[in-house]
C-alpha cells in the first residue's frame, strides 16, 4: 500500500513537470518578448487555406500559428508546421477540449472580430465568465484572451487585471476594423498603416503596463507597424488578414518573412537540433510517466 502511495506521488510530480515543461516551451516566444502568431480566422475551416496559412508562418520565421477551433484543422496545421506551436481559438469554451486532446498547444478565447459584422459584441462580464469556463474544463493548458476593443480604454485596463487574476497567460488587444481594413493593407501607405494600428497600439501600451503577464498586440498590424507593437509594450504580434487574405502560399511567406524580420526574428524554422532535443526530453518524461503507471499497476495487482 504505501509503494502504492508513493508511486501515485511520483506520478502525479512527474506528470506535473510535463506539463509545465509544456507550457514553458509553448510561452517561451512571450517570454522573451518577440512572439509572432499568425492567425488564420476563428470562422476560417477552409482546410486547404489554414494549411497554406500555416505552411507560411512555418517558414517564415512566426513563433506560433492560430486557428479554428476544429479537431481536423489541428492535424492540418500540425502537418503543415510540425514545430510550431498551434493556437485554437473559439468563445465556446467547451470546444476547445476536444482540439487540445487532439494536439492544440494553447487555447485562445478571442479574435472577436467576425463577430462584430454580425452586431455582436462581447462585454467584460461575457469575457470573464468564458474565462472561467476554459480555465476550469482546461486547468494546464496555455490560455489567451481578447480584450475587446469595443469596451474603453479604462475598461480594458480594469479587464485585464480581471483576467490576470483568473490565471490567465497572454492577453491579447485588438483594433477597429471596418470595410476598408482590407483596401488599406493591399494600398500599403505608411500613413494608412500606422493610422490603421493606432487603436491597438494604444490598447498593447496601457495593457502592458496595467498586467504582468504577457500582451499579444493583434489587428490591423504589418510589417510596417509590427516594431511599434513591441516598442509600446507587447510582448507579441498577432497577424491575420496580412497574411491569411493573400492568394497563394508563396505571397503569404514573403509577408511572413516581412513581419518576422521587421521584429527580428530569423525567416528560418526552428532548427531541427533543438525540435529534436525537445522531442527527446518529451520522449524521456513520457516514458518514466508509463513506467511508473506500469508500477502502480502491478502493485494494485
Amino acid at each position: 500500500m504505501q509503494l502504492l502511495l508513493v508511486v501515485i506521488a511520483l506520478l502525479s510530480l512527474v506528470q506535473g513537470a510535463f506539463s509545465l515543461a509544456q507550457k514553458a516551451q509553448v510561452l517561451s516566444a512571450f517570454t522573451s518578448g518577440n512572439a509572432l502568431k499568425v492567425i488564420s480566422g476563428l470562422n476560417n475551416f477552409d482546410a486547404q487555406n489554414v494549411k497554406d496559412v500555416c505552411w507560411a508562418a512555418g517558414q517564415g520565421g512566426a513563433s506560433h500559428v492560430d486557428i479554428a477551433c476544429s479537431p481536423e484543422l489541428v492535424a492540418v496545421a500540425r502537418a503543415a508546421c510540425p514545430h510550431l506551436p498551434i493556437i485554437v481559438s473559439s468563445v465556446v469554451p467547451q470546444d476547445f477540449v476536444a482540439a487540445v486532446e487532439a494536439g492544440a498547444d494553447m487555447v485562445e478565447l478571442g479574435n472577436f472580430d467576425s463577430f462584430y459584422e454580425a452586431g455582436k459584441v462581447f462585454t467584460a462580464e461575457d469575457v470573464i465568465s468564458m474565462t472561467i469556463v476554459t480555465r476550469r474544463l482546461l486547468p494546464s493548458t496555455p490560455i489567451s484572451v481578447t480584450v475587446p476593443h469595443t469596451l474603453s480604454l479604462d475598461e480594458q485596463v480594469s479587464l485585464a487585471v480581471r483576467l490576470q487574476a483568473c490565471g490567465v497567460d497572454v492577453i491579447q488587444t485588438e483594433g477597429k476594423t471596418s470595410a476598408v481594413h482590407n483596401a488599406v493593407l493591399s494600398r500599403g501607405n505608411v500613413r494608412e498603416l500606422v493610422e490603421l494600428a493606432s487603436p491597438t497600439l494604444a490598447s498593447a501600451f496601457a495593457l502592458s503596463r496595467a498586467v504582468t503577464i504577457p500582451v499579444m498586440c493583434a489587428s490591423g498590424l504589418t510589417d510596417v507597424t509590427a516594431s511599434m507593437a513591441l516598442a509600446a509594450g507587447a510582448k507579441g504580434v498577432g497577424i491575420g488578414s496580412a497574411v491569411n487574405k493573400l492568394k497563394t502560399p508563396q505571397q503569404m511567406l514573403l509577408a511572413v518573412s516581412a513581419i518576422a524580420a521587421s521584429m527580428g526574428r530569423s525567416a528560418v524554422p526552428a532548427s531541427s537540433s533543438s525540435s529534436s532535443s525537445m522531442q527527446n526530453e518529451q520522449q524521456m518524461q513520457q516514458s518514466l510517466v508509463t513506467s511508473l503507471r506500469s508500477l502502480s499497476f502491478n502493485s494494485n495487482n
